[in-house]
């Protein structure tokens, strides 16, 4: 498939770029930035210049291009959001910027349509023990400060699953970690990624590397009009990663802060430390075929340091 790529340049869509050619597709990059569309053409792969938000330019940008399907990757975390504030700019980007792509794909004839979306759409509540399939409510309104962000995933995965021009599929990630490169052992070195002497509470994750290969698996297997829980086999709380990761990395032991400290200064963090989320990737399993190489949190930091 010709596939146009938004988000070329984030922590999965410049790892999906070579891999979706090792698959035989062909990738349009799609960039604001002029200098990073050049050094795509430079490297042989077709690039559009255009800002996602801006309707007009977009569509002008991507006139005439052909393309047979669309991966939507963006986002505006050049690093991880520690206030709300932080995710402003991500909710338009799957509010605004979803219907600005949907748009191009259906001018441009496009078939298909998978979207970046994440398990914190389930509610940044705890669940208790159950596992989240993608059957569970998802985008509920709760209220708060987190409201905004979960109203945002949920009109992302509404616009997507609800096309009928197009087959859309919306992946609902874990908290990433691993790839290269990894800012997180800088990072750790510096003290700078506190964990909670509060409860702590189990979280879905997935190496950035088996999110790619899920992706991929999407394009080519997702059945249209439907979610699939992206995440490892085994939850893990985020001291147990932050703390061995640290370790592994021959850092510092992590800060240990009270919940409340951790709430004044990084109240989104805070906000996940809230959830407790259980999530199970059997659909995924069953329908695209595909299982994490990094089973659990373990397996992945350790894979992540060998490969550093």
């Amino acid at each position: 498939m010709k596939i146009l790529l938004a988000g070329a340049t984030g922590a999965i869509g410049r790892r999906l770029l070579p891999a979706l050619g090792r698959d035989n597709h062909e990738v349009i990059a799609l960039t604001r930035d002029p200098s990073r569309a050049a050094e795509f053409r430079r490297s042989g792969v077709q690039a559009v210049v255009a800002d996602a938000l801006d309707r007009t330019e977009l569509l002008r940008a991507t006139d005439g291009v052909e393309f047979d399907a669309v991966i939507h990757q963006l986002t505006a975390l050049t690093k991880p959001p520690v206030r709300h504030r932080g995710m402003a700019v991500t909710n338009l980007l799957r509010t605004d910027g979803t219907r600005h792509l949907l748009e191009v794909a259906e001018r441009a004839g496009a078939r298909r349509f998978v979207t970046q979306s994440i398990v914190f759409g389930y509610g940044y509540i705890d669940h208790g023990s159950r596992s989240l399939t993608e059957d569970a409510p998802f985008g509920r309104p709760t209220g708060g400060p987190t409201a905004p962000h979960i109203a945002a995933m949920a009109t992302n995965e509404e616009l997507v699953l609800g096309s009928s021009a197009l087959e859309g599929i919306a992946l609902r990630y874990g908290l990433f970690y691993g790839g290269d490169p990894d800012p997180l052992p800088d990072l750790l070195r510096a003290r700078k990624v506190p964990v909670t002497s509060g409860p702590d509470r189990p979280l879905a994750w997935i190496h950035l590397d088996d999110a790619v290969t899920a992706t991929v698996a999407a394009l080519d297997r997702g059945r249209p009009g439907q979610a699939y829980n992206i995440v490892d086999d085994v939850p893990a709380s985020w001291r147990s990663v932050i703390t061995a990761a640290a370790a592994a990395h021959h850092a510092p032991s992590p800060p240990v802060l009270p919940g409340f400290l951790i709430k004044l200064a990084a109240p989104y963090v805070a906000a996940m430390l809230n959830a407790s989320l259980r999530v199970s990737n059997d659909r995924a399993a069953e329908e695209l075929g595909w299982r994490p190489s990094h089973p659990g949190f373990t397996d992945g930091i350790r894979a992540s340091v060998v490969g550093s």
